[in-house]
């Protein structure tokens, strides 16, 4: 065996590969793909924390039209599909990226926003995640009415109550106080469910204290001394509630909108008080006219029809209630002013794409919890 000098070993292969990196390289090209990567970039959602490549993941199934919801297109972004019933598409298997070792151009990354990844017409993702909207939200942006009425079953709670507060009425101030103290709690726990805020068993345990408290101090004083009472407890309740709210340690939005809604329902819980201070032969006739006109009002005729009918009905069941008590024909007139107020406290339970459990709390008590205050006013002036 020959000796030969040692010479570093180059095999054809490498030789090749290298010298066609050589040729084939060219500084600018790389610069200028590597400006378009980060110009895609920039217009790229950025993904926070664990989860899935928006490049590599197979396309998500489109669903029915009816059963998806699309948020509103922002500034730089564009709308991505949310899911307004049950939870978003989940991908069974986990997908990792593939390896490659050659040059990755500008079509390797995410598609820019705006532009579909795939046929389906989904954008990319975005960070909205999965964002929901209410019912009333929906309604408005398909132009429908937030106003859902609660119906004949409410109404048929309502009238019963009602005639439980006529006949009890007629009896004595102590009957009279079984079926009011029902309407108070009624009150209380369906106007805090109507504004969103449930369980509020603070809120609800407030106003309806605030409403016994009312009961009692007008049992104390005597029905002459009726507006003394009921304005009075008002008063301290406001107080009460204000300084219950500054403890509170939630958000300042948050504690004002607790403080509105505590103070609402209380005052509405308070001035329902107004059946126990008015004349008896006020309230068995008020009560009984708000019966009638909640049930004519849930009949299936057009809004402004309906409103006349219950009118018209609150009126003849305030002379016909009138004539039995010594109301006498002025029944008419007191009828249709508690009528009025009843209807007020009908259409505010109906707002806003309300619960079924709103309309047999706050539907039901409502109205005659608004038509207190006419009950005694008017029955003071008529009586």
């Amino acid at each position: 065996m020959t000796d030969q000098p040692y010479q570093p070993y180059q095999g054809r292969q490498g030789q090749q590969g290298y010298q066609g990196y050589d040729e084939g390289y060219d500084p600018h090209a790389g610069q200028q793909g590597y400006d378009e990567q980060q110009a895609q970039l920039q217009y790229t959602q950025q993904w926070q924390g664990q989860t899935w490549e928006t490049g590599v993941q197979p396309p998500v199934t489109a669903q029915d039209p009816a059963e998806t919801a699309y948020l509103p297109p922002q500034t730089g972004q564009a709308p991505a599909p949310a899911y307004a019933s049950g939870p978003p598409p989940e991908h069974h298997g986990h997908h990792e990226p593939h390896e490659s070792h050659g040059h990755h151009g500008p079509q390797s990354q995410a598609a820019p926003a705006g532009a579909p990844a795939d046929g389906s017409g989904y954008g990319p993702a975005t960070l909205a995640g999965n964002a929901r909207i209410t019912d009333a939200q929906r309604a408005r942006l398909e132009g429908r009415s937030p106003i859902i009425e609660p119906g004949m079953q409410p109404a048929a709670l309502t009238a019963v109550l009602g005639l439980l507060l006529s006949g009890a009425a007629a009896v004595g101030s102590y009957a009279l106080l079984v079926p009011l103290v029902v309407l108070q709690a009624v009150t209380a726990a369906g106007w805090f469910r109507l504004n969103g805020m449930w369980p509020a068993r603070q809120g609800i345990a407030l106003a309806f204290l605030g409403a016994l408290v009312s009961d009692a101090a007008l049992l104390v004083a005597g029905r002459e001394h009726a507006p003394a009472a009921i304005l009075g407890t008002l008063g301290v309740w406001v107080l009460l509630c204000l300084v219950l709210q500054l403890r509170s340690h939630a958000d300042p939005d948050e504690r004002m909108y607790g403080l509105m809604a505590t103070v609402a329902s209380s005052a509405l819980a308070v001035l329902a008080t107004g059946h126990l201070g008015a004349d008896p032969d006020a309230v068995t006739v008020g009560a009984a006219a708000v019966a009638v006109a909640i049930l004519a009002r849930a009949l299936p005729l057009p809004t402004p029809a309906s409103v006349v009918v219950a009118l018209l009905a609150a009126a003849g069941a305030g002379i016909a209630v009138g004539g039995m008590t010594g109301v006498g024909t002025s029944g008419a007139l007191l009828g249709a002013g508690a009528a009025v107020c009843a209807l007020i406290g009908h259409r505010v339970a109906s707002y806003d794409y309300p619960s079924r459990f709103v309309h047999f709390t706050a539907g039901v008590a409502l109205p005659l919890a608004a038509a207190a205050p006419a009950v005694y006013l008017l029955g003071r002036a008529l009586v």
